[in-house]
């Protein structure tokens, strides 16, 4: 074992219990929660880093959340390395869903940590802050970090942020570790992610509600068309059915059906949706996803024909089509599709969200790869596809064209990101940790 991975992991006690005080933070960056948490993170986050001796800047665009941007200046004739995480977190939602009395807390149950925040993204950020340590705030080379405090809710400033300080974040590689390993016991690295295109609907039908014994019948009401406009999104097998939306098959990997009915909590009975290989339907062809309704509630409603109806729509798009592309084919279809003459209205919920894809060949590649295959004990990391959505990866493409862009994983298929319980499995959590330190010391030689 070389000293650098001894270095590591002898960090792990410390790192462990400073991931614990950073999930203790319910730095929540949505509208109507407590803000002063994010920048409590925000705070926690700096401090970890001046430990170490970074040079550090607290920097917000406009109204936005604070990143922290640390740096560690490249040595003579050394790469830098750009390393992101983010320290905002999803709302815990339903309390009487987790098994815990406190989601901003953690606690240990066979071999995984639980908490809100625990794996996305805390855990990225203190697999980079584990790295630093084992070089004791000396990498080998350029370190410069981004902290980031709005991911979750979209990262409204961030390629404003992104520009403005484009020069003192110019990087040779980006590390993203915001993405999700194959298995505990498979590394991977994430080299597409669909893109996103979120919309309302709204249907119009009459100029107030009216009574449906007196006038149902042919008299149209909007909640029924709308249901009827959203059912033109599938064809009878489960695929989407817009035109102009593009479907890519070209995933190695597969997923077995059982794995993913247990993963993702399917009931007895159901089906899958959709035709093809599971991992293209997850990762490389197009979703439709009626979000919500904007109605009468069911228990309220009267017997009456309603005068307008809304949704909220989300589609995820294939790494192969450019969002703007897909906006206007979605425009165009429910503009198309609506019956009986009534009148429907298409617009976007919030900035459109690119996909991409990566190409994982040459130099700072095959020293992630190898350094995957260390920290793993020889098991070789695979390629894999995200079905979400990671708008800003595009946004460093486009920045940094000749950068070499790694989405790495401290989510495992078991993490529940999102959800209730969310975990981080302590084992993989050590050997992400080992590999991104591996991975200075290779891009060091070269």
């Amino acid at each position: 074992m070389s000293e650098v991975v001894k270095a590591v992991r002898a960090s792990m006690p410390s790192v462990r219990a400073d991931l614990e005080k950073l999930v203790t933070i319910p730095s929540v960056a949505f509208e109507g929660f407590d803000h002063s948490h994010v920048r409590r993170g925000a705070e926690a986050v700096s401090e970890l880093l001046s430990e170490l001796g970074a040079e550090i800047r607290t920097v917000q665009h406009g109204e936005g959340q604070p990143s922290i941007i640390a740096r560690f200046p490249a040595p003579e004739g050394q790469p830098t390395i750009l390393l992101y995480a983010h320290q905002d977190v999803q709302p815990a939602g339903d309390l009487d869903a987790w098994d815990q009395e406190d989601p901003f807390t953690v606690e240990e149950r066979d071999g995984r940590l639980y908490g809100r925040g625990v794996a996305d993204d805390k855990a990225g950020i203190m697999a980079h802050i584990a790295a630093l340590r084992a070089y004791d705030g000396k990498p080998p080379i350029g370190v410069t970090l981004l902290i980031e405090g709005e991911e979750e809710y979209g990262s409204p400033t961030l390629d404003d942020l992104l520009m403005e300080h484009r020069d003192l974040l110019r990087a040779d590689v980006v590390v993203i570790a915001d993405s999700a390993n194959w298995s505990t016991d498979i590394p991977a690295l994430t080299t597409s992610l669909r893109g996103m295109v979120n919309c309302y609907v709204e249907v119009k039908a009459l100029k107030s509600a009216v009574h449906s014994g007196l006038f149902g019948g042919p008299v149209p009401d909007a909640l029924t068309s709308l249901t009827r406009l959203l059912a033109t999104l599938h064809d009878d097998k489960g695929n989407v059915a817009v035109e102009g939306l593009v479907s890519s098959e070209k995933a190695e990997l597969d997923y077995e059906p059982e794995t993913l009915r247990e993963e993702s909590g399917m009931l007895p009975g159901t089906e899958f949706v959709g035709s093809g290989r599971l991992t293209d339907l997850l990762w490389n062809k197009p979703t439709a996803t009626v979000l919500g309704f904007d109605g009468p509630r069911a228990a309220e409603a009267a017997n009456a024909l309603q005068p307008t109806a809304r949704a909220k729509v989300s589609f995820r798009i294939s790494p192969d089509q450019k969002a703007d592309e897909a906006w206007e084919a979605v425009k165009a279809h429910f503009e198309s599709h609506t019956e009986w003459g009534t009148e429907v209205s298409v617009t976007l919920d919030s900035a459109l969200g690119d996909p991409c894809s990566i190409d994982a060949t040459g130099p700072q590649f095959d020293a992630a790869w190898e350094a995957f295959a260390e920290a793993w004990d020889g098991t070789r990391a695979v390629e894999i596809g995200v079905g979400g959505s990671i708008p800003m990866i595009a946004t460093f493409q486009e920045l940094f064209p000749d950068a070499a862009i790694l989405v790495t994983g401290v989510e495992d298929p078991s993490s529940q990101a999102h959800g209730p319980n969310e975990s981080l499995d302590i084992k993989m959590f050590e050997r992400v940790c080992v590999a991104e330190t591996l991975l200075l010391q290779k891009l060091a030689q070269g």
